[in-house]
């Protein structure tokens, strides 16, 4: 018996996958099909994330990968000034520009933020390209619960260090989001920043413009799976307790970068919690 996954996708699947995305099938229905006829799911997330998004753009030459590290809002060096704390960079990426920081929680914050957000976990939402409305889609299973700037001494102190990280005022960041995702719970490729020609994004620009960065903090280890995934760069990363993944989407000509595109693979054992911040370009109201 031959069991080999299939790395190629044929016209016939490509056509398939165009046809199954047109008649309203979510993403995750289309994985798990092709999960089920042998594909190899690198490949076959990267054939959906093509129909979705268009092909993955051709690789940047040296030139255009230097001056986007330039450009980033990061500091550079190894270590880190996080306000109250020094963070280590354990990896950076050029284009798009993508970080692992080690140290930006410790073991009791981590456990404080799980039990402060436990209480308020809903379904997550995604927001609504036609109307900008966040709604319960198929494509992120998660649960998450959403805190307000500053509102509690613990939040203010995680505003601030992630404000420090990420080279903004605190007063650019939208409020921190607490995520859980049990077994099977994932979220397909996507990207953080609001589309410009989504009729939907025009409301969130208004309010502090266009998101500029994400930092996606880990507050536990996962059992299995739950990897942060870059699938147009082939990076993928596995959560660890404390860290964090610091990354932007804008290219050296500050244009939107489509290699910023990331998902949450599936949960395979246990529970993946991350604290999310994210950055726009004016001040935010909240």
């Amino acid at each position: 018996m031959d069991t080999r996954l299939h790395t190629k996708v044929t016209p016939d699947w490509h056509r398939w996958i165009g046809e199954a995305l047109a008649a309203g099938h979510p993403p995750a229905e289309l994985l798990a099909t092709m999960k089920e006829n042998r594909f190899d799911e690198r490949a076959a997330r990267d054939a959906i994330a093509d129909a979705l998004f268009g092909p993955r753009p051709p690789a940047a030459s040296p030139a255009a990968d230097t001056a986007a590290a330039f450009r980033s809002r990061l500091a550079e060096g190894h270590t880190l000034r996080a306000g109250d704390r020094d963070v280590r960079v354990l990896v950076r990426i050029s284009r798009p520009t993508v970080a692992v920081l080690d140290g930006v929680l410790d073991a009791n914050e981590c456990a404080m933020l799980r039990e402060l957000a436990r209480s308020r976990l809903e379904r997550s939402q995604v927001v609504n390209p036609g109307t900008g409305v966040g709604v319960v889609q198929d494509i992120r299973t998660s649960e998450g619960a959403n805190f307000g700037r500053g509102e509690t001494e613990l939040i203010a102190r995680i505003d601030a260090r992630a404000a420090a990280l990420m080279g903004m005022d605190t007063e650019h960041g939208e409020g921190l989001q607490a995520m859980r995702y049990g077994v099977g719970a994932q979220y397909v490729p996507h990207f953080d920043y609001f589309p410009p020609d989504d009729p939907g994004s025009e409301p969130h620009l208004r309010n502090g413009g266009q998101r500029v960065s994400t930092l996606i903090m880990y507050l536990d280890d996962v059992e299995a799976g739950g990897e942060t995934i870059f699938p147009r760069i082939d990076f993928s990363y596995v959560p660890r307790r404390g860290q964090a993944l610091y990354f932007e989407y804008t290219t050296a000509d500050g244009s939107l970068d489509p290699l910023s595109l990331h998902g949450g693979a599936p949960v395979l054992s246990g529970e993946k919690w991350i604290l999310t911040k994210w950055m726009r370009e004016r001040a935010f109201a909240g």
